[in-house]
């Protein structure tokens, strides 16, 4: 297949799952890794960003069932959560406990329901959030504004800005937290990201302490880079997990939070800035109500 140009700069392993739908993700990274997909001859990366009149092989592949449809319900739900509707993206309050995207487990995710609510195959997740995560996600309408927009995030660009609710009294002298992350370690069976000082990412996270509550602080956090799990587990390696995070947060601490009425992760996105055609994008994503009656809970001690 040769690669057009609506699709030069996107990822490999992005555009093989796009082209081959309801082929395993794991089955796919396979193939790459095993030199059955080349581009112009060669091996590849996953990683490796396609340029237009490169052309790819792609061995035949065995797809799942048909797409399923996504339930009504949830589609309206998506619709309801849109903060900007824009010619050219959406910004969506996703909510906690919803995926971005099908995986392991999961027929369908925000994305998908999005597309069929709106009709539209074109649309693009331009970043992810994790589905514990809810608050602003920020979805192109169509493959080339997505590209625009990912490249603003890729020269980190684009303004960050989250609330966390963490175990414990954050230190108000602890404002910049800097270790460097490496991503997709296994741990236990489990696939999680890991301080690594020899080969790990720079990643950069500035905390801001909003209040602090008897066992628990609510952080206000503002992000440089933008690696998978950052907030959560540069948090955690200074001992303030975020509140309901089942990876690295304290199984004991988060039943202690349960039993109070805190039953979800608390992190969200409150924050997007960004350029689009010549003019400043600013949106803030309020907290939801389950948020908020934490806090009045937190608050009463």
């Amino acid at each position: 297949m040769t690669v057009t140009t609506d699709d030069s700069g996107q990822r490999l392993d992005n555009w093989l799952l796009r082209i081959a739908k309801g082929v395993p993700k794991s089955h796919v990274y396979k193939l790459v890794r095993s030199g059955e997909v080349r581009i112009n001859g060669g091996r590849v990366k996953v990683s490796v960003r396609l340029k237009a009149g490169d052309v790819v092989r792609v061995p035949q592949m065995r797809v799942r069932a048909a797409a399923v449809r996504v339930p009504d319900q949830l589609c309206q739900v998506l619709r309801n959560s849109i903060v900007l509707n824009d010619e050219d993206f959406l910004v969506v309050n996703k909510p906690a406990g919803i995926a971005v995207h099908a995986g392991t487990g999961l027929r369908f995710g925000a994305i998908d329901g999005l597309r069929q609510a709106f009709d539209n195959p074109q649309m693009e997740l331009v970043h992810r959030l994790d589905r514990g995560t809810s608050g602003a996600l920020l979805v192109a309408k169509s493959r080339a504004v997505c590209r625009a927009l990912q490249q603003q995030f890729r020269t980190r660009v684009v303004g960050k800005q989250y609330l966390a609710l963490v175990g414990g009294r954050w230190p108000a002298s602890l404002r910049t937290l800097t270790e460097p992350l490496t991503a997709n370690a296994e741990r236990a069976g489990e696939r999680r990201v890991v301080i690594d000082h020899e080969n790990g990412k720079a990643s950069t996270t500035h905390i801001e302490v909003q209040e602090h509550f008897q066992n628990v602080s609510l952080l206000a956090v503002t992000l440089d880079t933008g690696r998978t799990h950052q907030i959560r587990v540069h948090t955690a390696t200074h001992g303030h997990a975020v509140v309901g995070d089942e990876r690295y947060g304290s199984k004991q601490d988060n039943l202690s939070y349960r039993r109070i009425g805190l039953k979800r992760m608390y992190l969200h996105s409150a924050k997007l800035s960004f350029q689009w055609q010549q003019r400043s994008v600013t949106c803030d994503v309020p907290v939801d109500n389950d948020w908020m009656c934490a806090v009045q809970l937190l608050r009463q001690g």
